[in-house]
């Protein structure tokens, strides 16, 4: 466990954390525009597919650089890391879109506010996953 809490302390968590933001940022604007056309669950995974190859390309460039897989590997455990992500994303999204958010009276921007909290969450589970799996060296 002590590598695992050292890893998130690093300057490489940081730069994560950064290239992660700015995926979100593109996740959630891509599926606001999404919204406009399509159903609120079909609006997240799409929107989930735009910043995830934004992630890819800025992860592999700035954050952990080139793993030993090569492209096609990196790529398939890119993939596998974030499908266990979006549907933790999807989840916590329509539970409080749907349950939580109306049940405590939250009328105004109920899907804005799900999909950002639900963007946040698998973000630990995701730079491990990244770390040890998708850009192992």
């Amino acid at each position: 466990m002590r590598t695992f809490g050292r890893a998130f302390l690093s300057t490489e968590f940081l730069r994560f954390l950064f290239v992660g933001g700015f995926a979100a940022l593109v996740n959630f604007l891509s599926r606001i525009a999404f919204s406009v056309f399509l159903s609120f669950p079909i609006a997240i995974v799409l929107a989930y597919l735009v910043g995830m190859a934004t992630a890819y390309v800025l992860n592999r460039k700035y954050v952990f650089g080139a793993g030993r897989r090569g492209y096609a590997g990196e790529i398939y455990y890119f993939v596998l890391v974030n499908v266990l992500a979006v549907l933790q994303t999807l989840a916590v999204s329509l539970i409080l879109a749907r349950l939580v958010l109306p049940w405590l009276g939250v009328r105004a921007y109920q899907e804005e506010i799900a999909h950002f909290v639900g963007v946040c969450v698998p973000v630990f589970s995701s730079y491990l996953g990244h770390k040890y799996w998708t850009f192992h060296r």
